[in-house]
Order: C-alpha cells, then sequence, then structure tokens
C-alpha cells in the first residue's frame, strides 16, 4: 500500500528500508516480500555479508524498491557511494533489541541519518530495556506503541513444556543423547550452544547416528545456506547452533530445542525455547544448567512459574544458597508441565509518522500441528514420576526425578 501511494523511480534509490541483525533473518525477510511483491512488480534485494558483492551492486544499479540489508553491510555499501537512501519514505528496523545487542547501534544511527526525517518508521523488539528506548525516542516522532503480551516480565510460550536439569558437565552430552534417541526419527531439534568450538564439537560426534549438522558466525554464507536447506528439509534433522540462530530464524516443525550450555541470560532462554511451540502448536525444550548458571536461577524460576511449568527442587535449592550445591546429583529432576492456552513471546511494535502519524506492524509465524506418537512424549506415567521424584532421600530423588525424555 505504501510503494503504491509513495513509489518512485527505483534507479534513484529504494522507497522501502528494512534492518535485520542476521543474515538468515534478512534473506527470510526478502523470500516474504518477493511473495506480496511477484504480482505487483515490485523489485527487492538483500544485502548482507559473507556473499559476493557484485551481485548485490548490480541490483542496486538496476534498481529495488526495497532493500532488506544488515546494518553493517548496509554502511559498507554507503560509504562506497553505491547506494542513495534519499528516497526511503518507510524505515522498518526488526529484532531491534537484537541489533542493539550486537553493537549495531552506531551503525543504525548513521544509516538513518542518510535517510529523510519526514518516513514512517516501524521498529519490532522482544525485550523493552532502557537501550532500546532510548534509541525509539531518538528514531520515532509520536510513535503509537502496540503490546503483545506483558512487557513488564519476561513470558515465555506456555505450550512449550519446559524441562530443567541440573547436571554436571560431565553429564551432559551422555544425556543429550539419551534425549535425541528418544525423539520420534525425523523430528526437527535444535542444539544450542555456547560457543563455536563445542558446536562444532558436538556436530561431529552426532552426525553419524542423529544427522547433525552445525552453524554459528565463523561458517561462510554458502555454508550456513546450506546447512539451514539440510534442517529445512529434514536431511539434517539435528541442527547444532550457537545464538545465531536464536532468533529470526522462521523453520516450521521444530519440535524440541535442547540448551545444551545455557544461555547467557533468561532472555536469550525464552527467545532460544520459542523456536518450538509455534502458531499455535506445541514443542518441548530442555535445558541442561550447571553451577556456573546459578546466578541465573531466580529469574529461570521466575520463567517457568509464569509459564505455568514445574520448577525442580535442585533449582530452587541453587537459587536460594546461590549455587553452592551440596554434591552433583547424576539425574537432577526437571521442570515440566502441563502449560496450555495460546503463548509466545513478548513483541513490542512500535510505529509512527514522524510528522504525527501512526501504523502498526504485524508479525506472524508458521508452524506444524503437534503429531502423536513417536518417542515417549509427554505420557502422563512418566510425568507421575517425575513429579513424585521431588520428594524422599537423595538417593531416591536421584533415582526417580528423570525427567521425561520426549
Amino acid at each position: 500500500m505504501h510503494l503504491k501511494q509513495c513509489r518512485k523511480d527505483p534507479r534513484m534509490g529504494p522507497t522501502v528500508l528494512v534492518l535485520s541483525p542476521t543474515r538468515e533473518l534478512a534473506t527470510q525477510i526478502l523470500d516474504e516480500a518477493l511473495k506480496f511483491g511477484k504480482s505487483s512488480r515490485i523489485s527487492c534485494t538483500c544485502l548482507y555479508g559473507g556473499a559476493p558483492k557484485g551481485p548485490q551492486l548490480r541490483e542496486i544499479e538496476r534498481g529495488v524498491d526495497i532493500v532488506v540489508a544488515t546494518p553493517g553491510w548496509l554502511n559498507d555499501i554507503l560509504e562506497m557511494s553505491r547506494i542513495s537512501l534519499r528516497q526511503v519514505s518507510y524505515l522498518v528496523l526488526d529484532e531491534a533489541d537484537r541489533m542493539l545487542d550486537m553493537g549495531f547501534e552506531p551503525q543504525i544511527r548513521k544509516i538513518v541519518k542518510e535517510v529523510p526525517s519526514r518516513r514512517q518508521t516501524l521498529m519490532y523488539t522482544a525485550t523493552w530495556p532502557k537501550e532500546v528506548r532510548k534509541i525509539a525516542a531518538d528514531l520515532l516522532g509520536n510513535p503509537v506503541q502496540v503490546n503483545i503480551g506483558n512487557i513488564d516480565e519476561l513470558v515465555a510460550n506456555k505450550s512449550i513444556t519446559q524441562y530443567v536439569e541440573v547436571l554436571s558437565p560431565m553429564e551432559k552430552h551422555r544425556r543429550l543423547e539419551q534425549i535425541l534417541r528418544s525423539q520420534e526419527p525425523g523430528s526437527k531439534i535444535i542444539v544450542f550452544c555456547s560457543t563455536k568450538k563445542m558446536c562444532d564439537q558436538l556436530a561431529r560426534n552426532l552426525s553419524r547416528q542423529f544427522g547433525a549438522a552445525a552453524i554459528h558466525g565463523d561458517k561462510s554464507q554458502a555454508d550456513r545456506d546450506y546447512v539451514l536447506n539440510q534442517f529445512r528439509t529434514g536431511r539434517s534433522p539435528v541442527l547444532v547452533a550457537t545464538d545465531v540462530a536464536a532468533r529470526g530464524l522462521d523453520i516450521k516443525d521444530i519440535r524440541v530445542v535442547i540448551n545444551y550450555d545455557f544461555p547467557t541470560g533468561v532472555e536469550d532462554y525464552v527467545h532460544r525455547i520459542g523456536r518450538t511451540g509455534r502458531a499455535g502448536a506445541t514443542g518441548l525444550a530442555y535445558t541442561f544448567f550447571a553451577d556456573q548458571d546459578s546466578k541465573h536461577a531466580s529469574d529461570l524460576i521466575k520463567v517457568l512459574e509464569g509459564a505455568n511449568q514445574l520448577v525442580p527442587a535442585e533449582l530452587r535449592d541453587m537459587a536460594s544458597r546461590g549455587g553452592l550445591m551440596g554434591r552433583p546429583r547424576r539425574w537432577a529432576p526437571s521442570s515440566g508441565g502441563f502449560g496450555r492456552g495460546r503463548g509466545g513471546r513478548t513483541d513490542l511494535g512500535y510505529g509512527g509518522w514522524d510528522s504525527g502519524r501512526g501504523g502498526r506492524g504485524i508479525s506472524t509465524s508458521s508452524s506444524w500441528p503437534e503429531k502423536s506418537g513417536g518417542g515417549r512424549g509427554n505420557d502422563h506415567e512418566s510425568r507421575d514420576r517425575y513429579n513424585r521424584g521431588f520428594h524422599g532421600s537423595n538417593d531416591r530423588r536421584r533415582s526417580r526425578s528423570r525427567s521425561p525424555a520426549g
């Protein structure tokens, strides 16, 4: 609609500019733009690093209506004087909080200086910290704020059953394999690691038996595209990833998320597990929690309780003691629950004309309906054994408190 009203000569620069934190999200946005623009003869291109500049620059020279770009790469092209943003009247910042987390604020501000002040700006963010509030105040004039969910607290999707297991580092790999074996063959699973080295190591160890493949920031764009395609098509059903894939990826049918390493905070935890249980489907999330993660115990408990999940006794104990556990447990109890109903991450959309009018944005996602059968699922017998494991002696708790494997 905006392009129909405000479309200008694309050879003089784009009318619409969309900024995205990652290459993967940028290409997904482009795919959606192409679907909507095909019948309207709207031209689109995507600018991101890790790919040859030549083809991208040639598309800019031919002229495009919509440019989707990562901030760093677009800045490089601006410095080369190969693109003009003087015709942009519709600016979108997707995953704004993520871009700030990645250190893109200087690039974003530099880009916005190249865009006319009379424009419509939409900003999407999953969280609302002071850094995001500051840049929103600077870039938006008289904005309309659209909140989905509670912005005062971090909320996990209630359709995701969450299991938290307190494990020692030596126990994690064995437990991971046990969970993977329990899943229905072909189920799409994401395993999150904290380092690129661990990501590659796990993928190598799991590739033969489980068809695992790795993705992280050191992979070339061609390798990343190949791995994601293998994952989407099910040829590599297990994706081992760093947080580069935690947000933005819209891949259908993801059944299970496993946090092999706990992330740097509960916000990333919520975004990680949000890869499953989308569009009304249910999902499973397993998290391995170690003593070194104890500083996050209290916040994690709040997230679990907010999503109607059970909280393991060991996690409460860790929160109260500041992580000083008496001794490691072989299989610590995990949390889970029959949280029903629709849920999801807290999304905030901001839109507004700098001249005073406002707009709003809508985000959608799709997923595959939950399949019955296969693996152990959320069987009641396993859950009853799990619930009983919260009480009794240490030996009884250790032997009974394993969470359902699938």
